[in-house]
């Protein structure tokens, strides 16, 4: 291999085919003259060609047409079998202009005449910067046709999502309305099974949901409904030959997050460790609360000691040299042929956003551990603090329930019933505006935001207009807020995500009638 350096352009790779070696010096001059950094390969048939194509990874090639026993149409052809964007220059004393246009129509990037080779050097930049050009622009369709893709995702997971909850409802009231009959264990554990599929199910929902459209919310993340999610999405994507391990110290454990963003993170780094195991392997996802020193961070980071989650992504697969890792969160560095070299700075990202710090650990051979610590404020556990039952139970008061779905109405108003409140079941906003005119103005009206021949803003506004200024639960997709720009201000208004747990809809219902009483004293009165 020949080597020349001088100031230009960034260095380049040439393949040369050309079996003069006088000519094949000829033609680098005039790269020489323009001061174009380069190295070249030099060769003259078809085995070399192919080698070097692999092993010497060209920029560039520029090729005689015609060689005893190879020619430079078969080469182009070979070329671009593999890369359709790669340049390829035909230099040749021989080629005619009929040729000429026909090697562009097959594929050549250009064509230069021996006997003039004073535009080489600019025909040699100007195909560089097309080449460019055309990687960039496929990126760009690559990234366009995944972005249309989520979208899609986006869309589907909007529609099946308000289908899902309605199908969960029904699991989570009477999951929490079998555990009542504790007098038989076989029912109770039936409602326990019963109401935590309900919730396994209405998490995985969320997950998908939030996921496909790319939440930036800041909220409570429960380390088991993360992994959960995680393992939903790598289903399909863990082959045979790797083995997928997880495991947290504490699945109930929260802390203040973005679900998305480290579910995206954790994504990103499985799908990387999978593909680092090609003959098959381990991958192993953990959770697990660490304690750090001021001594484990490194300058440029700021050294806050104290608890944080810590979340391992582990593989066993071929691992990176020293020379990887000093690289790795660089924009755009990659070890894959279709890699961008994004995915690593998008992960460093998020758990920036976090206020925590990353680290890696790799060997080759021996796999690549990625290790990311968010600092938690304080440790929480998701289940609320349990109050006496006698403080959810209701005094007969009044409550009209408007929902649509048949199932759910008569779920809810069981509940209700169960618990001490008088409950009226409306399957419409007619009907409950038609109950209120014939029974009077009921202490609370529970109220289904959904429903399609009179929705739960109109129902909603029918009331204040008949004069209804008590309480209201208003039971609406957390995805998907109904518009209430054009309600008048309604002081005790709670919007309730479905679907609703028994202990969320009575402790909400007993809130509401609380405070709907209280504004209803006269002034001075306790």
């Amino acid at each position: 291999m020949a080597e020349r350096q001088h100031w230009g352009l960034p260095r380049i790779r040439i393949l040369q085919i050309e079996d003069s070696q006088l000519d094949a010096e000829l033609v680098l001059s005039e790269l020489d003259a323009d001061a174009i950094e380069y190295d070249v390969r030099l060769v003259d048939a078809e085995r070399e060609y192919l080698q070097a194509l692999d092993q010497f990874d060209p920029h560039i090639v520029l090729s005689d047409l015609s060689m005893p026993g190879f020619s430079g149409q078969r080469a182009l052809d070979l070329l671009r079998e593999r890369d359709q964007d790669l340049p390829f220059i035909f230099i040749s004393a021989t080629l005619g202009e009929e040729a000429a246009i026909e090697a562009l129509r097959n594929g050549a990037t250009d064509y230069i005449l021996k006997q003039n080779p004073a535009r080489l050097a600019s025909a040699v930049r100007r195909a560089l910067r097309e080449a460019e050009a055309q990687r960039a622009a496929r990126r760009a369709e690559t990234e366009l046709i995944r972005a249309q893709r989520f979208e899609s995702l986006a869309m589907l997971a909007g529609g099946l999502s308000h289908d899902l909850r309605n199908l969960l409802q029904p699991l989570l009231l009477a999951g929490d309305s079998l555990q009542d009959y504790q007098d038989d264990p076989r029912l109770a554990r039936l409602g326990r099974l019963v109401r935590d599929c309900g919730k396994r199910g209405l998490d995985m929902v969320q997950s998908m949901l939030s996921f496909a459209r790319g939440a930036r919310r800041a909220e409570q993340v429960r380390v088991g409904a993360l992994l959960e999610a995680l393992a939903l999405l790598l289903q399909g994507s863990v082959p045979r030959g790797v083995s997928l391990e997880m495991g947290a110290d504490d699945p109930e454990l929260s802390f203040d997050g973005n679900h998305t963003e480290l579910q995206q993170c954790l994504l990103n780094l499985s799908l990387n460790a999978i593909q680092a195991m090609p003959s098959g392997g381990c991958l192993r996802i953990e959770a697990g609360l660490v304690t750090l020193p001021s001594s484990f961070f490194v300058p440029g980071e700021e050294p806050r000691e104290g608890t944080y989650l810590g979340l391992t992504v582990a593989d066993t697969g071929t691992g990176m040299d020293e020379g990887a890792l000093q690289h790795l969160f660089e924009p755009f560095y990659t070890t894959k042929e279709t890699g961008t070299g994004l995915g690593l700075v998008s992960c460093k990202r998020i758990v920036t956003a976090h206020g925590g710090v990353m680290r890696v650990t790799s060997e080759l051979g021996q796999g690549t551990q990625f290790h990311m610590y968010i600092p938690l404020a304080q440790i929480r556990a998701e289940a609320l603090e349990l109050q006496d039952q006698s403080d959810l139970q209701g005094e007969a008061e009044r409550v009209l329930v408007v929902v649509e779905e048949a199932g759910q109405l008569s779920l809810l108003v069981d509940t209700l019933d169960s618990w001490g409140y008088q409950a009226h079941a409306s399957q419409s906003g007619t009907a409950a505006l038609q109950w209120i005119e014939a029974q009077g103005v009921p202490d609370l009206v529970v109220l289904d935001a959904d429903m399609n021949l009179f929705t739960g803003v109109r129902t909603l506004a029918a009331l204040f207009d008949h004069g209804y200024r008590r309480a209201v639960l208003l039971l609406a997709r957390p995805d998907a807020p109904p518009d209430m720009d054009e309600l008048p201000v309604m002081e005790h208004l709670y919007l309730v995500d479905k679907p609703i747990s028994t202990k969320k809809l009575l402790r909400t219902v007993r809130e509401a009638l609380e405070a709907s009483a209280a504004s209803e004293l006269p002034d001075g009165l306790p």
